[in-house]
């Protein structure tokens, strides 16, 4: 394991990075909008409908975008192409840096619809295909989850970093925080691409398999053993008729596609609905939210970092993911019966469980496909996934407005 992530170092860099400045201006996002769209209201229904749309295009753009991103890195290796999310990410941090007005706030919610049709998802799938260039197959679950944990930990950092920085400063500091991740990508990353280790192979130091030109042809003679499931390359992109045909050419592929698609859909469901489930049976505010927010962050830090390393080698990712389901289940079931205010934290803690699901199910499919379609891969499954998030919200949005609704008419008939 040591010798296979001795390369990863600077991917967990840049990764940590640039969930830190995102996660960092979430909770800045909420005011500015509100102080631009309704200046000195405290409820705004014009900016729920904008962040819908916005979430909503957003959502549609990863999911042609992600899969084509990870093809074009398949052919031209991952640093070229995670320059791009890394890059345009810093644009609409940039524009609030210099300004919160009205007019910039719309520069800025157009900059952010952009960059996150080529952010979400896409540097998620890119990295993975990065460490899947890197690691042995036996070896992946473990780095999978190290890399999830990253991610975990630059958001409870980025979270409790906008406690202590002003509104009007938030923005600066994820502005310049974005550019050293650029910087630092296009400095200090090696670059990877299409060649996948395969166990026993003495190149699978990262350090040394660009360099290696018997690794290549090793890695060739062993993808053929694999059954790439794309059609052979065409001059152009794959189409969707492609793409459907690789996710569906293998019970391994399109079984994960079928599980990350509802965790996502039940996933994003319950984060749009929560909160305004949580607020009508307890009264949270903000300070609760935010506590139980960096609970999850923990506990998914924790398990993603420490546990999933120390549990993959042993059971395996099959043996996880099960895992990790029935603890997902565990958990919702217990905010769905919530008795008492704290019923909630124990909730969370279950996303030690919980955190074993998406890192098994991307080791499973990079163990599945050839070396050179490890970026088309990851970068369907992460499609598929902001498919299903945006589905989540249109379907428990109103679920939810409709049992919170007869629950205050039952409570108010009941006095």
């Amino acid at each position: 394991m040591n010798t296979d992530l001795a390369g990863l170092g600077h991917l967990f860099v840049v990764f940590f990075l640039f969930h830190f400045h995102s996660f960092m201006v979430i909770p800045a996002i909420i005011d500015v909008t509100m102080e631009a769209v309704c200046p000195g209201r405290d409820q705004c229904s014009v900016a729920i409908y904008l962040s819908g749309f916005q979430n909503a295009v957003t959502g549609l753009g990863a999911v042609v975008v992600t899969p084509i991103v990870g093809n074009l890195s398949d052919r031209y290796g991952r640093k070229a192409l995670m320059t791009l999310p890394v890059t345009v990410a810093i644009l609409p941090l940039f524009v609030l840096a210099c300004n919160r007005s009205e007019v910039y706030f719309y520069v800025f919610y157009v900059a952010s619809i952009v960059a996150g049709i080529f952010c979400q998802g896409t540097m998620l799938s890119l990295c993975f295909a990065y460490v899947a260039d890197h690691v042995r197959p036996r070896r992946r679950a473990a780095a999978f989850a190290l890399l999830s944990g990253v991610s975990a930990a630059g958001f409870v950092s980025g979270t409790l970093t906008a406690r202590f920085l002003a509104a009007s400063s938030t923005f600066q500091v994820a502005a310049a925080v974005a550019t050293a991740t650029a910087i630092y990508l296009g400095v200090f990353l090696p670059d990877s691409g299409g060649v996948s280790c395969t166990d026993g192979d003495e190149a699978c130091d990262p350090l040394l398999q660009a360099s290696s030109s018997s690794t290549s042809s090793s890695a060739s003679s062993s993808d053929e053993e694999l059954s790439p499931r794309l059609p052979p390359h065409k001059a152009g992109l794959p189409s969707l008729s492609d793409m459907f045909t690789f996710l569906t050419g293998s019970l391994a592929m399109s079984g994960a596609a079928t599980i990350t698609f509802f965790c996502s859909l039940g996933e994003r469901g319950l984060e749009t609905a929560l909160m305004y489930y949580l607020k009508a049976q307890f009264g949270y505010s903000k300070d609760e939210f935010a506590d139980l927010l960096l609970i999850v962050g923990a506990a998914g830090m924790l398990s993603q970092l420490t546990v999933m390393p120390i549990l993959a080698p042993i059971l395996g990712e099959e043996i996880l993911l099960i895992v990790g389901l029935l603890g997902g289940c565990t958990q919702v079931f217990l905010y769905g019966i919530a008795w008492s205010y704290w019923v909630p934290y124990l909730s969370a803690a279950f996303v030690i469980l919980s955190a074993f699901v998406n890192p098994s199910i991307r080791t499973n499919v990079s163990k599945n496909v050839a070396s050179n379609e490890q970026g088309i891969a990851q970068g369907c499954i992460s499609g598929i996934s902001s498919f299903g998030s945006i589905l989540g919200p249109l379907i428990f949005t109103p679920l939810t407005g409709h049992c919170v609704h007869y629950q205050f008419e039952d409570a108010w008939g009941s006095i």
